[in-house]
């Protein structure tokens, strides 16, 4: 597609939307932003720090409108779409934390499902192209010996919050191919960054540790993860939402597989944390995937995307960010999320 002029960009609060948000404000300051959020328990204002809500420039000239509301509310998509005539919709909006789908799918199917679906319907109307973010979990799981999952492979998804994205992604090349839905998906293999919420295992890990708590690791800790540098995903949306083809899958993989149990030990060493007393070993989870890699050759081949930040600097840039911006996340472990900690790990947060 021609680079966008005005984009939708919905849940923009959240993790990967808060710093797609900053990476355009960065690198594509002439695209205004709509940004449409929620505000559930996972989207925070403060990940915006320093970028105008009100639509008014940066000194950069970048424009960023927030929106509170939901995706699912049809009337108010239609009149943003009416309004600012969008070239283009980045959908970030969805429930993302595996843990709590187990514990209840209601909310995951009606933002994740029905949400994306509302998006789906007014994007054909308006003839506007939609990049639907997605994940390299709704593939499912791979053995240690299997080669990495490639776009053609079928989709297998295992816990609540993956199934849900796949039916998503599933709707939308069904409307690519019924009705021509100009629609491109990326799944990304797990993502790290600043401004990521703390029940994750990066974030959770790290403020763990500098809260003198340990490192909760489910069963062995032998499932393996591929990581990826969410500003290397950020570009790769970018790369994919203007130069990809319509109807097509692009995965966004980080190259970087680790065990959980290697990465609780490499963020003890950062944190200068004794393993053996910075590291708790949990009941495992149900279904719990024992490993996921993306083959990410057809993003290198159609995009010319390769991610570019390398795993030990990204984590000792992540380390420092969260020393640095302790009143971030020590604002988001009460309340709700203090609840949520102590009911899913029984310990309690002092």
């Amino acid at each position: 597609m021609a680079l966008p002029r005005t984009l939708l960009i919905t849940g923009g609060a959240g993790f990967i939307g808060s710093n797609f948000v900053h990476f355009l404000s960065h690198f594509h300051p002439e695209v205004q932003v709509v940004n449409l959020d929620k505000l559930t328990y996972a989207g925070n204002l403060k990940n915006l720090e320093g970028i105008p809500l009100d639509g008014s420039p940066t000194p950069a000239g970048f424009r960023h409108t927030f929106v509170h509301g939901d995706i699912q509310d049809r009337r108010l998509l239609a009149e943003l779409f009416v309004r600012y005539r969008f070239d283009g919709v980045v959908n970030f909006a969805a429930e993302s934390h595996v843990d709590r789908s187990l514990q209840g799918a209601d909310e995951f199917i009606r933002t994740n499902v029905l949400g994306a679906h509302e998006l789906m319907r007014v994007c054909l109307e308006h003839r506007c192209r939609l990049l639907q973010v997605s994940t390299d979990e709704v593939y499912g799981q791979l053995m240690p010996d299997e080669p990495p999952f490639t776009e053609e492979s079928p989709l297998r998804p295992r816990n609540p919050y993956a199934a849900t994205k796949a039916a998503a992604d599933l709707m939308a090349l069904s409307y690519f191919e019924s009705f021509g839905l100009d629609v491109v998906i990326t799944r990304s293999s797990n993502n790290y960054g600043p401004r990521q919420f703390p029940e994750k295992f990066l974030p959770l890990a790290i403020t763990n540790l500098l809260e003198g708590r340990a490192i909760p690791v489910y069963g062995t800790g032998e499932n393996v993860r591929e990581w990826l540098h969410v500003e290397d995903n950020c570009r790769g949306i970018w790369m994919a939402l203007t130069r990809g083809r319509s109807g097509e899958v692009y995965n966004l993989g980080g190259r970087d597989e680790v065990q959980n149990i290697e990465m609780a030990r490499r963020l003890c060493e950062l944190l200068g944390v004794d393993p053996e007393q910075g590291i708790r070993f949990v009941r495992d989870r149900p279904g719990h995937d024992l490993r996921y890699a993306l083959d990410s050759s057809k993003a290198k081949r159609e995009l010319g995307w390769e991610p570019q930040w390398e795993l030990s600097r990204g984590l000792e840039e992540l380390v420092r960010w969260y020393r640095e911006n302790e009143e971030w996340w020590q604002e988001i472990r009460s309340g709700e999320y203090r609840k949520y900690y102590e009911r899913h790990y029984g310990e309690k947060i002092d």
